[in-house]
């Protein structure tokens, strides 16, 4: 495709995203006259566009029922069939003060408009806004069967939990009812692979609701968890990482040199003994710190990779929380390399291949990859040309090696910039798992004062790179969840392989079966249970255990097995060790069945 095609192309898409972006602004307008129709006395607050939809949030006199939405609904539709105009007024903020003088959003917002700004308004039918736009010109432009109303949600009034705690309503608007249709389609999918829902069914996990972003993990998730963990561990020996384990609970004199009290301190658990303050640690590098100094360093020993299963907690807000995704409990596969600034482009390197090699044993391939270079944050540590060289020395690595990225503004670390590695799964979505982060703050003496003894004979501060490849090990099981389904690649299934006699008859064959497989290293089990063996099958399927080896008097008799998938394939009459070949074969290939 030529330069001239691609830029049409590019174009062309443009003008679809904000054609998109004017129509799902002017329902969101529309949703909100349709929810004052039915609560003439609302507060209403904001209602901007979103991805793939909007929202709008009300203070509403009574609770808002998920049967109330089709009633909304259809009075959105009237108001869109009336082909009404969409009016641009700009009145000065005393006018604006007197039209509001009964929404206290709408006043606080107004008081939040900088001098000299403009006050724009927005109407649309007898719906009158607060907006900078933009929007359609005039309803007709919208299709009254290409919107819906999806969901009711909590949100408290600018984020802050000190704050009124509103009513969301969320929606979704396309151009026509068959992207609707479509995209309708698409949030099924999503709900059938919830991983809240198929930890349950699958006996993976479940979260108590008194005790929020804490998770209990069943044996079955436990044994997908320690799979992951000790694939991570052996794949990080290969690199030179040592391995290491620190406090959960450290005192705040570390966590204020640190920065972490100052900058981080809203989302860490605090507590109290003998009068002195400790906080839970959210984060494992002060840690880490703490042991390089231990003993004298050459540069000799530079790079020193130091890894952990780091157990942290965070005090995220409770509505922030979702399933094991976002949690207040976790496990990073944590490390911290400790280098010259030599060096940084060679560890950069490196950790780049580690992290491909490890995705695409997962599953994700580049093509599932987008990286991002995120630069210097509004609120951070350390002077601007310190920030200039972190900055050039990770933007040098990257060219050296050959790693392609977009860059985000201000969406660096408060102590660094870093890179950010997103998995696009099965169905689009994007996860931020992996980073690498470049350190020249927590490392110098005026924060954790950590030094080595360079080849001149002097003291020198090297440099951090904060990594990690998966993130929080939770966060990562729920995104497997939903990539495959709860239908993991043979290596990643809780349970690898089910053996079920025909009858009791040959119960002791199964069990024998079933323990030679253990002892091959497989996770096997023999279904003993009265239930028929066609019941067990189907139970096993709906379990996504791979391989169920069906065991009667031919099977016994011929050392062999009958294999059923959970895909509903068969072969009959293989040879023991020969199944036990093929299936060595597809974990050590990690394939994906």
């Amino acid at each position: 495709m030529s330069e001239a095609a691609v830029a049409e192309k590019q174009n062309d898409a443009q003008k679809h995203e904000d054609r998109l972006y004017r129509i799902r602004h002017t329902v969101a307008h529309v949703m909100a006259e349709a929810v004052l129709k039915k609560f003439p006395e609302a507060k209403v607050a904001i209602g901007p566009p979103i991805e793939n939809g909007f929202y709008y949030d009300f203070e509403l006199p009574e609770a808002l029922k998920e049967e109330d939405l089709p009633e909304i609904e259809k009075t959105m539709q009237e108001i869109v069939k009336g082909k009404h105009d969409l009016e641009k007024r700009v009145i000065s903020r005393k006018e604006a003060k007197e039209l509001f003088a009964h929404q206290p959003y709408k006043l606080e917002l107004v008081d939040a408009i900088p001098d000299g700004d403009e006050v724009s308004l927005y109407s649309v039918d007898d719906f009158t806004d607060l907006c900078r736009g933009p929007h359609v010109e005039n309803t007709r432009e919208i299709n009254w069967k290409s919107f819906k109303l999806l969901r009711i949600a909590g949100a408290y009034w600018r984020g802050d939990s000190n704050n009124t705690m509103l009513t969301r309503i969320y929606g979704t608007a396309w151009e026509d009812p068959k992207q609707l249709r479509s995209y309708l389609d698409h949030l099924k999918e999503i709900e059938k692979r919830d991983h809240r829902n198929l930890g349950r069914d699958l006996e993976l996990f479940h979260i108590e609701e008194d005790n929020p972003g804490q998770i209990f993990w069943h044996p079955k998730g436990w044994s997908l968890y320690l799979e992951i963990q000790n694939y991570v561990r052996k794949s990080i020996a290969a690199q030179d990482y040592r391995e290491v384990n620190t406090p959960s609970v450290m005192p705040r004199g570390l966590w204020e040199r640190s920065g972490h009290w100052a900058k981080y301190q809203e989302n860490m658990f605090i507590t109290e003994s003998e009068k002195n303050l400790f906080a839970l640690k959210p984060m494992n590098c002060p840690g880490h710190i703490e042991i390089f100094k231990k003993g004298l360093k050459s540069y000799r020993d530079l790079p020193l990779r130091m890894a952990e299963f780091g157990s942290c907690t965070r005090n995220e807000p409770s509505g922030a929380l979702h399933g094991i995704m976002r949690v207040r409990g976790f496990v990073q596969d944590d490390a911290h390399i400790f280098c010259t600034e030599e060096q940084i482009g060679d560890e950069v390197g490196l950790f780049v291949d580690l992290l491909k090699g490890m995705y695409a044993d997962f599953g994700f391939t580049d093509d599932n990859i987008i990286v991002k270079f995120s630069t210097r944050p509004e609120v951070r540590v350390g002077d601007d040309a310190t920030w200039d060289r972190a900055e050039s020395a990770l933007e040098a690595a990257c060219k050296q090696a050959g790693l392609e990225y977009e860059v985000a503004e201000g969406e660096g670390a408060f102590y660094g910039p870093k890179l950010e590695f997103t998995l696009v799964d099965a169905l689009g979505r994007h996860w931020q798992c992996g980073t690498i982060q470049v350190d020249y703050q927590l490392p110098s003496d005026q924060r954790l004062n950590a030094s080595y003894i360079g080849e001149d004979g002097e003291k020198h501060t090297p440099i951090l790179l904060h990594r990690a490849v998966l993130g929080s090990l939770e966060r990562f099981i729920g995104i497997l969840i939903e990539h495959y389904a709860g239908a993991f690649p043979v290596w990643l299934a809780p349970e690898q392989i089910k053996v079920i006699p025909v009858g009791p008859a040959f119960e002791e064959g199964a069990a024998k079966i079933a323990e030679e497989l253990k002892l091959q290293g497989f996770r096997a089990e023999a279904d003993l249970s009265d239930a028929r063996m066609n019941a067990k099958i189907r139970k096993h399927q709906k379990q996504k255990v791979p391989y169920m080896l069906i065991i009667g008097e031919r099977e016994l008799e011929e050392g062999a097995v009958s294999v059923r998938t959970r895909t509903n394939e068969q072969m009959n009459g293989m040879p023991l060790k020969e199944f036990i070949s093929f299936v060595r074969e597809k974990i050590d290939s990690k394939e994906v069945l």
